[in-house]
């Protein structure tokens, strides 16, 4: 079995949920328990912290990573979705998961996969503690798939759980209201192991209150107690300061300044737990994350002339920090590459963009796209206008082709629209 061979059965023969969305949703932790029991629970045998939330998780996990990397720990790191390798989902100090592992670890465990019948995402993060028990890491820095409570990767206990923001997604699966939304988040929330909430909203103060109490976990709000302070942006870094101390970080949206304030709160709970975390290593972990990690498409520049820009933003609360984002830059004019999926909030998302940007509507490679002519109709409802593009590869060429030096142009709306841009501008180089 080849390594591609590997993938196709773990993206053909398993329901995958970022392909096929609910018909690939499998809440609860009976197929895990059978799974881990079956690899010796090897979830068991690290340290870990766990991460939830609408949106920042991803940012704040490999912030994190980043840091205890340059702390001297050995990090594993498990986050979803990939956007250009399969690879990106398991890293171990920014390597990618050794693809023969990935071969033998399918290869060995085929017969317990056709039993168990278990999501590609219940597979691949039994793979993931596995490789991270295997190859001793320190620590692990895993990231919940979708909500907490009933996600497969609620089976830890981890030192220190963290959830970033709460918002209006996934909302046929988690709730249609902010508190129920963060009732299922809440659900990582263990006994006795702190928890970092990124920011409290009214809807959402009492569910964690109450969870926090119930578990007896001590709860810190970063927003609330960690300021940090935009300084600027220049040479490609985002400068910012806290705590009269100045940083820097190679995410430069300034959208990352709330997850640094839950990164920082963070640092401090696993201080208290008597982890050697330095000065020096939180400003070098911050200062290189994407270096360390591999983490991709947060407000990541592609080019200088025009500026291309490719962003994640997939959600209401998504698009409004990159919307927040651009109004910082002027340009001769701004064109905005989008497609999305079908489960989103399409309509939410429309009425936050620009109606000063010339629009290329494309499909987003994956069964859950809204095809590209649904999305630009809906967009004329919003006086946003512009073409339709069978790939994103023709819409990033009908939009350099129209642009000249002095413009922009955003590429955004989904983690397959990005993924197949990055995708593109490395086959450019």
């Amino acid at each position: 079995m080849t390594y591609r061979e590997a993938l196709d059965y773990l993206y053909n023969r398993l329901p995958v949920f970022h392909i096929s969305g609910a018909s690939a949703y499998k809440p609860g932790l009976e197929n895990t328990v059978r799974l881990l029991d079956a690899l010796s629970n090897p979830h068991t045998r690290f340290k870990s912290i766990h991460i939830a939330g609408t949106n920042g998780k991803g940012s704040v996990s490999h912030y994190l990573a980043a840091i205890l990397q340059q702390a001297g720990y050995k990090t594993g790191l498990y986050t979803s979705p990939h956007l250009v390798d399969f690879g990106e989902r398991i890293r171990i100090n920014g390597e990618m998961i050794d693809q023969q592992y990935v071969v033998d670890f399918i290869k060995t465990y085929h017969e317990l996969t056709e039993k168990v019948q278990p999501s590609f995402f219940e597979l691949t993060m039994a793979m993931a503690f596995d490789y991270f028990t295997h190859e001793n890491v320190d620590f692990a820095i895993i990231e919940t798939g979708l909500g907490g409570r009933l996600d497969s990767t609620n089976i830890i206990t981890p030192e220190l759980s963290i959830i970033t923001t709460i918002g209006l997604d996934h909302t046929e699966f988690l709730g249609n209201t902010l508190a129920q939304i963060a009732f299922e988040k809440a659900g990582i929330i263990k006994s006795g192991v702190p928890v970092v909430i990124g920011e409290m909203l009214p809807e959402t103060k009492p569910v964690f209150e109450e969870k926090a109490a119930q578990t007896a976990s001590r709860m810190v709000v970063a927003e609330s107690n960690f300021n940090v302070s935009f300084l600027n942006n220049e040479n490609g870094t985002l400068n910012f300061s806290f705590n009269n101390k100045r940083f820097s970080s190679q995410l430069t949206g300034t959208y990352q300044l709330k997850n640094l304030a839950t990164v920082f709160a963070a640092i401090d709970q696993l201080k208290l737990k008597d982890f050697i975390i330095t000065d020096e290593a939180v400003q070098e972990g911050l200062a290189r994350v994407c270096d360390s990690t591999g983490l991709r498409g947060r407000w990541e520049k592609l080019s200088d002339e025009p500026l291309i820009i490719a962003d994640t933003g997939h959600n209401v609360q998504g698009i409004t920090a990159v919307v927040n984002q651009l109004r910082e830059f002027s340009f001769k004019r701004k064109r905005i590459i989008i497609g999305m999926v079908n489960d989103k909030d399409i309509r939410g998302v429309l009425s936050l963009l620009p109606g000063d940007s010339e629009y290329y509507f494309t499909n987003a490679n994956t069964k859950r796209a809204l095809p590209a002519t649904e999305l630009m109709q809906q967009a004329i409802e919003f006086n946003l206008y512009g073409n339709t593009f069978n790939t994103v590869k023709e819409a990033v060429q009908a939009a350099l082709s129209e642009s000249s030096p002095e413009d922009m142009i955003l590429i955004t709306g989904s983690n397959f629209v990005v993924g197949e841009a990055l995708e593109l501008f490395e086959s450019l180089k």
